[in-house]
């Protein structure tokens, strides 16, 4: 008898004061795709409305969570937010969230993005939910 897989849909988010990135993806194909950026209010609160709607919309069962980090894997003071983050994610939408390390997403984002575009293409929307997209595709690399 064949061992039935488990397919789970996971949202990436790429935190940052002003904007978070978003990706989405599947366990059982393990490919992820960029959604969309959500800006944080003007008072650097998020709107967590927004978040409820794309929880709902997707129904995830797990969220990844990029983890910014210095090269040498101390923290920064992103890092301490990140995690502040998550905990109000898993907390608010009773979900499973792991935090994972993005070390570079960012700069990756930028590369492929100048590659299949130019200097055009480096919006700030396309680099946040494409950094998201770096990160769920490390996670599922890390996690097989």
């Amino acid at each position: 008898m064949k061992k039935k897989h488990n397919n789970i849909t996971l949202l990436a988010f790429d935190y940052g004061t002003k904007n978070i990135g978003v990706a989405v993806g599947q366990s059982l194909i393990k490919i992820a795709h960029m959604l969309r950026v959500i800006k944080n209010k003007k008072s650097g609160e998020i709107d967590w409305i927004l978040f409820d709607n794309l929880i709902n919309k997707w129904n995830p069962e797990k969220i990844i969570i990029g983890l910014p980090l210095q090269m040498d894997g101390s923290s920064q003071n992103i890092t301490i937010l990140a995690k502040k983050f998550a905990f109000c994610i898993e907390k608010k939408f009773n979900l499973d969230v792991e935090l994972h390390d993005e070390r570079l997403s960012t700069i990756e984002a930028k590369c492929i993005l100048f590659a299949h575009g130019g200097w055009k293409n480096l919006k700030k929307n396309n680099i946040n939910s494409l950094s998201a997209s770096i990160i769920l595709q490390s996670w599922f690399e890390n996690n097989q």
